[in-house]
């Protein structure tokens, strides 16, 4: 199975953290991840029971580490969008189509779990590769922190043995930067940039790229931009980075 880290993003209550550690090891999860969390003390470790050896091993880190070193992140949210035409929030899985989709990975995967009060941030969400919401009555929608995770980490217990390897950080967000410059070569309306990244990373993040697809895609753009200007040809090899015979698929 992947290697999946349970995120808690701000949490504001210890008991929560503690739960959440305690449901984690139920379904056999021991990789919990905080970032900027409440203070710990005896209620955390009440709460976790027989779970402390995952609260007292939990790593605390920014969520610029999460983001640099998972392969996939995972935004868990209960607001999702409306419309196709709203992507930062869309698509959306549940956590058994998230399981279907994840199951036979190899790489680090990071399942963001928000802030009590009002969830994971804008930015957060539109920076993850895929939204992940919980199906609930629409009388009563809103689950507590540590209830949310035990559904997820339920959903996700027992994957089996990984098939193969993902595309690394580094390479992914490598691909995302020659997707922006491509942008530019073609004209792409400024005022839709946004938009435009947000519905690619969607689009990539849940394909699951090995390193030989992102490269492939690099030797894809890299063609197009030597049509759209024959001089960055030159540039390339002059550089050193004209590296097309890696990509064989090109030439097809």
């Amino acid at each position: 199975m992947p290697d999946i880290d349970i995120v808690l993003v701000s949490p504001l209550y210890e008991g929560n953290v503690g739960f959440a550690a305690r449901v984690m090891k139920n379904f056999g999860f021991i990789r919990l991840v905080l970032i900027d969390p409440c203070p710990l003390g005896v209620e955390a470790r009440v709460r976790a029971a027989h779970a402390e050896d995952v609260l007292d091993s939990a790593e605390v880190c920014t969520i610029e580490d999460v983001f640099s070193r998972s392969n996939i992140v995972v935004a868990t949210t209960g607001s999702v969008s409306k419309s196709v035409c709203t992507p930062m929030r869309m698509p959306f899985f549940t956590p058994k189509e998230l399981r279907e989709h994840i199951k036979t990975l190899d790489g680090r995967i990071s399942i963001l779990f928000g802030r009590e009060n009002w969830g994971l941030s804008n930015e957060e969400v539109k920076r993850s590769d895929i939204i992940c919401t919980i199906p609930t009555s629409e009388e009563y929608p809103i689950l507590n922190l540590s209830h949310a995770a035990g559904i997820v980490c339920y959903e996700l217990s027992n994957l089996p043995r990984p098939e193969y390897a993902l595309a690394s950080p580094f390479e992914m967000g490598h691909l995302y930067r020659h997707v922006d410059r491509f942008l530019d070569e073609v004209g792409h309306p400024e005022f839709k940039r946004e938009n435009t990244m947000t519905m690619i990373r969607r689009v990539l993040g849940r394909s699951n790229l090995t390193i030989r697809e992102a490269s492939t895609l690099h030797g894809l753009l890299r063609r197009t931009e030597w049509h759209i200007d024959p001089a960055l040809l030159g540039r390339n090899r002059e550089n050193g980075s004209d590296d097309s015979s890696k990509d064989d698929e090109t030439h097809t």
